[in-house]
């Protein structure tokens, strides 16, 4: 009887790995072992809460009045102290409900706040428009940022009396505005995301 021949198959080579996935697996890992050792890999802003917010009309004027308890953590007065600029933006929205289609916005509003220390005089700027003030402490800053009274957000004449509005404001420190070093902590610290919740309610002029 002719003899046969068996020849083995070659074992076939595993697949390498797409470059995409390799780097997808190295940043689980990293997040794993963040997570293992207790590291923050991001958290969630510290809040500002809203003490109250209201909407009045007055010589033609719809005017704004909010109480914030806005006060800065240990890291941004720091920051302020070693002569980095921060910004704050009160922003306000006024729309109207719509049946058949999206809300009508109405009115929007952002208000900057730029606030930054001078060691030379140890005095606190706050810059919004062509407005400056100086303040002596930090407290007196924190009162001026977070008590907005009788601030113009829109015309009564745009309204329709016995309609009903929403209106909304939030105050946020803008990380847009610090310097990149700074945004990428941002990401991973709530020291750096200080913002209050949108505090909306109903207006009927």
């Amino acid at each position: 009887m002719p003899s046969r021949l068996f020849l083995q198959p070659k074992p076939s080579a595993s697949p390498r790995p797409h470059p995409r996935r390799q780097v997808l697996g190295w940043l689980a890992v990293v997040v794993l072992a963040l997570v293992a050792i207790g590291a923050p890999v991001a958290s969630r802003a510290d809040i500002i809460p809203v003490k109250a917010a209201e909407l009045r009309i007055d010589e033609g004027e719809v005017l704004l009045n909010a109480d914030f308890e806005f006060t800065l953590n240990p890291t941004l007065e720091e920051a302020l102290q070693k002569g980095i600029p921060l910004y704050f933006e009160l922003e306000f929205e006024l729309t109207r409900g719509r049946w058949y289609w999206l809300d009508e916005k109405i009115a929007q509003t952002t208000l900057v706040y730029r606030v930054s220390y001078n060691a030379l005089t140890r005095q606190y700027r706050v810059a919004s428009g062509l407005l400056i003030q100086t303040f002596n402490t930090l407290e007196e800053v924190e009162r001026f940022i977070g008590r907005v009274t009788s601030r113009p957000v829109a015309r009564a004449d745009a309204l329709t009396k016995g309609a009903r509005y929403e209106a909304g404001v939030r105050l946020r420190l803008d990380v847009a505005q610090l310097p990149k070093p700074f945004q990428v902590n941002a990401l991973a610290s709530r020291e750096w995301t200080l913002a209050s919740e949108w505090q909306r309610w109903s207006f009927t002029p």
